[in-house]
């Protein structure tokens, strides 16, 4: 049986996060879209005010899997919560309970500061992710969609 442990990540984890992040992209079927450096990781969980937060999953001592997130704000709570950006686990390493125990650990850090809630976003067409986040009572938020405002549109707008 494999050791596993999920942690916060250290600055020393950032080659492998920035490399999981990659491999998220591929599987998402956008490495092109995908410009994440090891120095971009570090400034943003390890700079002078980070916004950015993380955990690992380790499989016998290798970063197998990880967790990057930030605090929202619910005005109708009036309380924060927790964004989780992206959740991952390599190929080979999925089943084996890493990923639910990543998605608990930021469940927990919920409940533990009184946030009030844990959200996220799925691509429609990852059936795996979406029935995985189903079977901990997860569910979609079907009358919302997500708008975006990036690239020359938000240069654009932005400098009006």
């Amino acid at each position: 049986m494999s050791q596993q442990a999920i942690r916060r990540v250290a600055e020393a984890d950032v080659p492998s996060v920035v490399r999981l992040v990659h491999a998220l992209a591929e599987y998402e079927k956008a490495p092109d879209e995908c410009h994440l450096t090891e120095p971009d990781l570090h400034r943003a969980l390890f700079g002078e005010s980070p916004a950015l937060f993380g955990h690992v999953a380790e499989d016998d001592g290798e970063i197998a899997g990880f967790a990057l997130w930030f605090l929202n704000f619910s005005t109708w709570e009036g309380r924060h919560g927790i964004y989780l950006e992206d959740l991952f686990v390599l190929p080979e390493r999925r089943g084996s309970g890493l990923g639910k125990a990543l998605l608990r650990t930021l469940a927990q850090e919920c409940v533990a500061r009184g946030y009030a809630r844990l959200e996220w976003s799925v691509l429609d067409w990852n059936t795996p992710a979406i029935r995985f986040y189903e079977s901990v009572g997860a569910g979609g938020m079907d009358e919302w969609t997500v708008h975006r405002l990036t690239g020359d549109a938000l240069r654009t707008f932005g400098s009006a």
